[in-house]
């Protein structure tokens, strides 16, 4: 037996003491420091850990996001119209630093830098929103750990995917709202402004989120200080918050000559809305109840179960709270923006979101449940904060389904990835072309709308591939297509791929100069035959048409 003084066991204690004290001070002094450099850690690892397993080039979707910006600085046609007009372009002008290296377009990192970031600065800003809300440390960080160790969010935070970006300026636009409304500082009103700007372009979620702050803007500054008030600040904020859509519009205008070329073009979200509507799979479509249904799984799928029943009570209990002021609740409704926005979506048939077993026959879009994340951290951390006589128990329950979510790899995002309709596995096709067609001379025809995974994956440089963006390339070859594409890569007998659709009508095509040499069930590969190769063009010698 040890046996202490009473002199020594006070000193002890005091000294015990002392240390706790001075590491609380510690942390709350040096807080952020220490949860950025943990982020980053942990960014970095499961990037690494995603690379090396492959799956971090796994959707279909990364891989033509990465396409798209190495398009601009190389291929027949480089050059900035080639970030196209349905796809938002700050994910792609981001990507514009880096892409131009093989390894950083390659590895899938020049994207996926971008997620990560985003991936730590939202982490960062739940915590901030939290404290700004009178949260104390302990549910600051609950709520940061629900966001980090979600699979989900680690998993997409480490891709060429678009979510996290978006994720992290609407949480960022959330946050510098909920400052104004709490004070009125005319300065966080311009900051949120920004920040949904850049969020409308990167995804259409944004967009809706524009209207949708404006609206309550607009609303809490008439009843406090009347009309015109609010019509000065209705101004000050739609000029910022809407210059990315003027812009799109304008450059769809310059571009495409039709403003609306985006929502209407033959490559839009609406046309191939419209094709899944035709087939009869577009259920949510004028459903209302299904929509939610459908979303509500999306989100249950993406948060876990618990974690998003958690999320709910969280917003109830806080918007009750007579504690919170009626600014602050209004402020923290634009954190369900993107629920809202999903839902009615599908319910217009403007988006496509297959839930396996209850909407579709595989996954397709789940990823789209991911973007409430931000706002069920926060509404949790602040769940734990107001229940302290139950905060061990919930902690302790979210501990296990997070263990237990990690210990069966548990992340329907990678699900969709490998085995959905998001993945449409391209490696055979992309295999057989750098097989046959790297040591070979001559150029591929094929579809970038249709095909544009394959592209990526075949490892091939871009100026192999004549495709719609590369102008008087793709008119020529479309036209005789036996002058300059020894390989025709496309869909047979489906008039939805711009290249068959044009190579069909061809007399090269109907007069059996090229011969299927493989057939695989998302694309077929045409080559021209021997006796016609004399006749082919394998440099790039034509001027293009400004």
């Amino acid at each position: 037996m040890i046996t202490y003084k009473k002199g020594n066991l006070q000193l002890e204690i005091s000294l015990a003491n002392t240390l706790v004290h001075r590491s609380i001070a510690f942390i709350r002094t040096h807080g952020l420091q220490l949860i950025f450099s943990v982020l980053l850690a942990i960014s970095v690892a499961y990037f690494i850990s995603y690379y090396f397993n492959g799956l971090g080039l796994a959707y279909n979707d990364a891989r033509s996001h990465l396409d798209i910006g190495r398009r601009v600085v190389e291929g027949l046609k480089p050059g900035v119209a080639q970030l196209g007009s349905v796809w938002l372009p700050l994910p792609h002008v981001l990507m514009l630093l880096t892409v131009w290296n093989d390894f950083m377009w390659h590895s899938g990192l020049s994207g996926a830098l971008q997620s990560m970031f985003s991936f730590v600065a939202t982490a960062l800003l739940i915590y901030a929103f939290l404290k700004e809300l009178n949260v104390g440390m302990l549910g600051r960080l609950v709520g940061v750990f629900i966001f980090v160790a979600n699979l989900n969010i680690l998993y997409l935070q480490s891709t060429a995917m678009t979510e996290l970006l978006l994720i992290a300026t609407m949480t960022a636009s959330a946050y510098e709202l909920l400052l104004w409304f709490k004070k009125d500082t005319l300065f966080n009103l311009v900051k949120a402004s920004f920040w949904i700007m850049l969020s409308t372009l990167i995804r259409y979620d944004g967009w809706f989120l524009f209207v949708f702050a404006g609206f309550l803007i607009s609303t809490y500054v008439i009843f406090k200080k009347g009309y015109k008030q609010a019509e000065g600040t209705a101004v000050l904020y739609g000029t910022l918050a809407g210059f990315g859509v003027i812009l799109w519009l304008v450059w769809n205008q310059l571009i495409f000559h039709d403003a609306l070329y985006f929502i209407f073009g033959p490559y839009s979200a609406h046309a191939q809305q419209d094709q899944l509507a035709n087939a009869g799979i577009l259920a949510t479509k004028g459903n209302v109840l299904f929509s939610i249904k459908v979303y509500l799984y999306a989100l249950a799928y993406n948060s876990n179960m618990f974690i998003a029943v958690l999320g709910v009570i969280g917003a109830i209990v806080f918007w009750i709270d007579k504690n919170i002021s009626r600014p602050i609740k209004i402020a923290s409704l634009s954190l369900l923006a993107p629920l809202i926005f999903n839902i009615l979506a599908l319910y217009l048939g403007h988006s496509v979101l297959f839930v396996q077993g209850l909407s579709g026959d595989t996954w397709f879009n789940v990823r789209y449940g991911i973007v409430m994340m931000p706002g069920i951290a926060i509404f949790i951390g602040y769940l734990i904060h107001k229940l302290p006589t139950l905060r061990n128990v919930l902690i302790g329950l979210i501990l296990f389904v997070t263990f237990f979510s990690f210990t069966s790899r548990d992340a329907v995002t990678i699900d969709d990835a490998r085995v959905g309709s998001s993945q449409k596995n391209v490696s055979e096709v992309s295999g057989w072309l750098t097989k046959y067609a790297k040591n070979e001379q001559g150029f591929i025809l094929i579809s970038v709308a249709s095909h544009d995974a394959i592209i990526f994956s075949s490892g091939l440089p871009m100026k192999r591939f004549i495709h719609e963006g590369t102008g008087i390339y793709w008119d020529t070859a479309a036209a005789s297509p036996e002058l300059w594409a020894r390989w025709i890569v496309m869909r047979t007998n489906d008039m939805n791929d711009s290249t068959f659709k044009l190579i069909s009508k061809t007399p090269a095509y109907k007069n059996g100069m090229y011969k299927l040499v493989d057939h695989y069930p998302f694309a077929d590969i045409y080559e021209l035959k021997p006796e016609y190769l004399q006749y082919l063009n394998v440099n790039p010698t034509l001027k293009q048409v400004k």
